[in-house]
């Protein structure tokens, strides 16, 4: 039972047949410790997509947050990335959104955890303080862990299936696992309309400013930044800026490049999505891990080329990439200026 005045318990758990409304089941370990649980008076916002429930949970809404309008932006993220991907691998879809005064996010396999700094949130008012700057991150943080339940829980490194909990695992492919995930959780929001291509290009640029700042990129490769993420980058000191370059926002321009790159070579015929959907079908959907090398070879399928040379600079090379000529291919034009 539930302490008193508390009206819900919410978990992705599977609910026990002989147990009652807060009686749930794990069919192993794994599945109990990826399942959050959330006990309370949340606010719950549900929405329906493809037939499959999915509900926000707001948890210290208080006064300063439009529930409403925000479950209306998250379905509209799991629209668009559900037709991306075009397959929903869940039976039911958690947000669990608590507003406090930090931020970040996890992802679960068929949740996720958000925390969100009540400061950045759409007033009950609305209008133009739906898409300022905190409430965008918000939005951003939703498609970015939704995307995982792909592109990490089903879709995930041969070194990681099945995890080891025990120790320290390596791998080189981070940088597509989280870089890939960076690059697509903007992207979402200026395909739903959520954010304005001006809004996007803004946020592209920031990524950008983050990782030319830093001269650790001429020092490491953003394979090895993946590979010594457990001693390196979750590490790091007051000199990381000058020894280390961010798997996530590097990860998230090569992303970029080869999107760019794909569709250069097929006349925009193809592009990352149709890797991201090669991907799933070849790994999430058989649960086979994807290999330290695995990546590549999928892209060249999907160009019909080679591209040995884009993923040697790309992945074990630390000159910077060719952004400014694939972005000016498609009428952007990339400037740099003193902050």
């Amino acid at each position: 039972e539930l302490p008193p005045g508390w009206s819900q318990g919410l978990t992705g758990l599977t609910p026990h047949p002989d147990r009652g409304p807060l009686g749930f089941r794990a069919q192993d370990f794994d599945t109990l410790v990826d399942s959050p649980i959330i006990a309370g008076n949340p606010a719950i916002y549900e929405f329906t997509v493809e037939g499959t429930s999915h509900l926000l949970v707001n948890i210290g809404e208080g006064g300063v947050w439009n529930g409403t309008q925000s479950a209306t932006d998250v379905e509209l993220v799991t629209r668009e990335l559900h037709r991306m991907w075009g397959a929903m691998p869940y039976d039911r879809y958690l947000f669990f959104n608590m507003i406090t005064e930090a931020g970040g996010g996890l992802e679960h396999r068929n949740s996720t955890s958000l925390m969100s700094p009540r400061t950045d949130l759409p007033l009950l008012t609305d209008g133009a303080d739906q898409v300022r700057d905190g409430y965008r991150s918000y939005l951003g943080l939703c498609s970015h862990e939704y995307f995982h339940t792909w592109n990490v829980k089903r879709i995930k490194p041969e070194a990681f299936t099945p995890f080891d909990l025990s120790r320290e695992v390596h791998t080189e492919l981070l940088w597509a696992f989280e870089g890939i995930t960076s690059y697509y959780d903007d992207l979402s929001l200026a395909r739903t309309g959520l954010i304005t291509p001006e809004s996007y290009l803004e946020l592209l640029g920031q990524t950008l400013t983050r990782v030319y700042r830093g001269r650790g990129r001429f020092k490491q490769t953003v394979t090895e930044s993946s590979f010594d993420a457990w001693t390196r980058f979750y590490q790091q000191d007051e000199n990381a800026p000058n020894a280390i370059v961010s798997y996530y926002a590097k990860g998230a321009l090569i992303a970029l490049a080869l999107d760019l790159t794909l569709r250069r070579e097929t006349n925009d015929e193809k592009s990352l999505d149709d890797l991201m959907r090669l991907l799933w079908q070849r790994h999430g959907q058989t649960g086979q891990g994807v290999p330290e090398q695995g990546i590549r070879p999928l892209a060249e399928e999907v160009a019909g080329t080679d591209l040995g040379d884009f993923f040697d600079l790309a992945l074990y090379r630390t000159e910077d990439l060719p952004l400014e000529e694939l972005l000016a291919e498609r009428g952007v034009t990339l400037n740099w200026r003193p902050a």
